[in-house]
């Protein structure tokens, strides 16, 4: 049992300032055995909110809320982890593909994955027999390594692989279709050479104490509070199951039969529909209407794209002060005619000809998919909307700004992670309590992530050659890993301490068209090395925070991630060639249907065609769109200001904090972050971000700590459950679709805030 002296203490640390409650528990550590050892709870029970610290500094969050509790004994590679990790995978992959292909910009939830596991974890642990030859089938309670594990196999699987998109872009606009296992083995190589780099980058990334990756929070502390013992997290339980029936019995309401509630526009309801410039200003309810000036949604499904409720406060309002200059710019670029825009609708991430009609791509292509100049001349070349224009300018100012504001902000970070090498070296002294709690467990070695990266790389290479003529040469494939790599570092940066995707899509693509002039195939395969491989890197860098986080072991959390990886690729090609060869014509229509659309992947053929084939006609110098390809350099200078003011200005001063509160890479990248998809929920991400992050934060502390992260979970997880009830039972995934009849709240001649005619 535990001494009196040290009950008492532990008594006492539970009412203490939260900020030094981690230190105090090492204090305590010498007066327990090895097996009575216990980590004191970060978050107090109390309801007295004056005696609670506030969260000041962002990453203070993964120390204030998630404990360091481990208890190295538990199982970890149970029958329930490969049962559940297997089929969640497959699950998640699945859907998460059928999502690629909807008019809604939707996402499987890493914590969908984790509350169906639970369940059924839960579930099977209760019962399957423990005696005999069932305790190899039960070896006890559910777990949270068990847990954490299937999380990260079924979360792999559920990333859609951006080889999916560019396999899924040649069978539907060039007709070709790859040979299944190569289309296989090409997808999950991409995502391995990705792997490769996230484990060289662990020491920068993961393993310290700024490295907290703010949407992993919620996922953490969920499952904390289900498998945690104590009175708050039974607390914490119940509120969640009771937050999470709320969201699924509301959340079909909005996405069936009540879709105006989706997007909730008092000047589209007034206006009707009659006017352009109403719509496109004002409207957000359905895919490429408009901009969504003061809509609100109801829809979690939509808001929780925003994180307002994880996402730090300096992010979020760095965010909205970009896409407030994005309303005044997207609306003034069009109306203003630049870029001929009046010609073409306002939003589109399609192609079009000078008359306004889709381009006609295939006339200018030769048989082996190359430039056709003399039918290019005849043809004329192809045109951007504008808003799609000044998003891309956007995305490509922010990559530029990106790669400075690191160096500038983070140099002390970068040379004590890479000078001696010292990244090589698996086991690090770096100052973070989680990372401390999983010394105790052998660590993957880093030649194993370096042999992944290789292996990977080779297969990759191999698979390009298959078609006869190879779809992009080996030395190009180095080339853009290589840059992917350094970028990979930047990305990461900006994810691990914002929360924040920067694209690099556009600025890879543009580079693509300079080095393959003339050839859309090959810039469209770029996208593996040069993209994918950035954006796998900070996918797999989160997992491993995660595994951190929840003291999972670094070799179970590195197969966990292999084997979802491996699940992933093999469905997502599956479940894409399904869906293409069913839906072919409403994937091609640039509007698509209220089901089926495929904007995500007209977007992907676009870029190749135009900077594929157009590269050079459109982005050079004096050029169409040039300014989107100089836009990086551009943007290499937009956070030097900021840096010299917080630099020179009186330390304290309001000019210096000013100076350093500005994130430029995210202004610039939301000022063209809306001409996608729908755009009705942003005004209630700030209602609600404000609400959760600055006030509950600072007014009401306490309850901060203890719920909100859960209230996220619980909100993303009945959304998310819901929503694959819905796709399959009426939303014609499951092949025959459900049309709710017409009404008031569901026009059949107007979009769904009631904002734009559609007959």
């Amino acid at each position: 049992m535990l001494s009196l002296a040290a009950e008492s203490q532990a008594r006492e640390l539970k009412h203490e300032d939260s900020s030094s409650s981690v230190e105090k528990s090492k204090e305590l550590g010498h007066l327990y055995s090895d097996k009575e050892k216990v980590a004191v709870a970060v978050v107090s029970d109390t309801d007295d909110y004056s005696s609670v610290k506030v969260i000041e500094k962002s990453e203070d969050v993964a120390l204030e809320i998630l404990s360091t509790e481990d208890n190295p004994d538990l199982p970890v590679f149970t029958f329930r982890t490969v049962f559940l990790g297997l089929g969640l995978s497959v699950f998640g992959s699945t859907l998460a593909t059928i999502y690629t292909f909807k008019p809604q910009n939707a996402s499987v939830s890493q914590l969908f994955s984790l509350i169906i596991a639970y369940v059924i974890g839960t579930l099977m642990a209760a019962v399957i027999p423990t005696k005999g030859y069932w305790r190899y089938f039960n070896p006890g309670p559910f777990n949270i390594k068990e847990h954490t594990a299937i999380v990260i196999m079924a979360s792999t699987a559920s990333n859609v692989a951006v080889g999916m998109e560019v396999i899924a872009a040649l069978n539907l606009f060039y007709n070709i279709r790859l040979n299944a296992a190569v289309a296989i083995f090409q997808i999950f190589a991409s995502q391995m050479i990705g792997y490769g780099i996230a484990g060289v980058l662990r020491t920068l990334l993961v393993y310290p104490t700024y490295a907290f990756y703010p949407t992993y929070i919620s996922v953490c502390n969920l499952l904390q509070s289900l498998h945690f013992s104590g009175s708050l997290n039974h607390k914490r339980r119940k509120y969640f199951w009771l937050v999470f029936a709320g969201i699924f019995f509301w959340e079909w309401i909005p996405q069936y039969p009540f879709p105006l509630l989706t997007a909730i526009s008092v000047v589209c309801l007034i206006d009707n529909g009659h006017h352009a410039f109403i719509r496109n200003l004002f409207g957000g309810g359905s895919s490429n209407e408009g901009i969504g000036l003061l809509s609100f949604s109801t829809s979690w499904t939509l808001i929780t794209q925003g994180s307002p409720l994880v996402w730090p406060l300096q992010t979020q309002v760095n965010s909205y002060i970009g896409m407030a200059i994005g309303y005044i710019v997207l609306t003034t670029t069009y109306y203003s005619n630049a870029f001929h825009a009046r010609d073409l609708i306002f939003m589109s991430t399609s192609l079009f000809g000078a008359d306004g009609s889709i381009y006609n791509q295939s006339a200018i292509l030769t048989p082996q998919y190359k430039l056709n100049a003399s039918a290019l001349a005849e043809v004329g070349l192809p045109r951007y909307t504008s808003t799609y224009t000044i998003s891309q300018i956007c995305y490509n100012f922010s990559l530029g700004a990106a790669i400075t504001h690191v160096l500038l902000w983070h140099w002390k970070d970068l040379k004590r992670a890479f000078g001696g090498m010292k990244f090589l070296r698996s086991n690090q002294e770096i100052d973070d309590p989680h990372y401390q709690e999983m010394k105790k467990y052998a660590e993957v070695p880093q030649w194993w992530y370096i042999l992944l990266f290789a292996l990977s790389l080779g297969v990759g290479i191999g698979c390009s050659y298959t078609t006869g003529e190879a779809l992009l040469p080996w030395w190009s494939i180095l080339l853009f890993t290589a840059i992917s790599s350094v970028l990979a570092v930047c990305l990461g940066f900006i994810m691990a301490t914002t929360g924040f995707s920067i694209s690099i899509t556009n600025a890879i693509q543009i580079l693509a068209a300079f080095v393959h002039p003339g050839n859309p195939i090959a810039v469209m395969y770029v996208n593996l090395y040069g993209n994918s491989t950035a954006y796998q890197t900070l996918y797999m860098l989160q997992d491993l925070k995660l595994g951190q986080y929840t003291k999972l072991p670094p070799k179970a959390t590195f197969a966990a991630q292999m084997a979802g990886s491996i699940v992933g690729s093999i469905f997502n090609y599956t479940m894409m060639i399904s869906i293409v060869n069913a839906n072919r014509a409403a994937l091609l229509n640039p509007l698509g249907t209220r089901v089926w659309s495929g904007w995500n992947i007209q977007s992907v053929n676009s870029a190749s065609v135009a900077m594929g084939a157009l590269g050079k006609e459109l982005f050079e110098y004096g050029k169409p769109y040039y300014l989107v390809a100089f836009a990086i350099f551009i943007g290499l200078a937009f956070p030097v200001p900021f840096w010299l003011l917080h630099r020179f200005a009186r330390p304290g001063s309001w000019v210096a904090k000013f100076a350093a509160y500005i994130n430029t890479p995210i202004v610039a990248l939301y000022i063209g972050y809306l001409p996608y998809s729908v755009n009705g929920q942003w005004w209630s991400c700030v209602v609600i971000g404000f609400a959760a992050q600055w006030w509950a934060r600072s007014r009401r502390p306490s309850w901060f700590k203890k719920y909100n992260y859960l209230t996220s979970a619980a909100l993303d997880g009945g959304a998310q459950v819901i929503l694959f009830v819905l796709s399959f039972a009426v939303f014609g995934a499951s092949g025959n679709p459900v049309d709710f009849p017409y009404w008031w709240g569901n026009p059949s001649n107007l979009s769904v805030d009631r904002c734009a005619l559609t007959e």
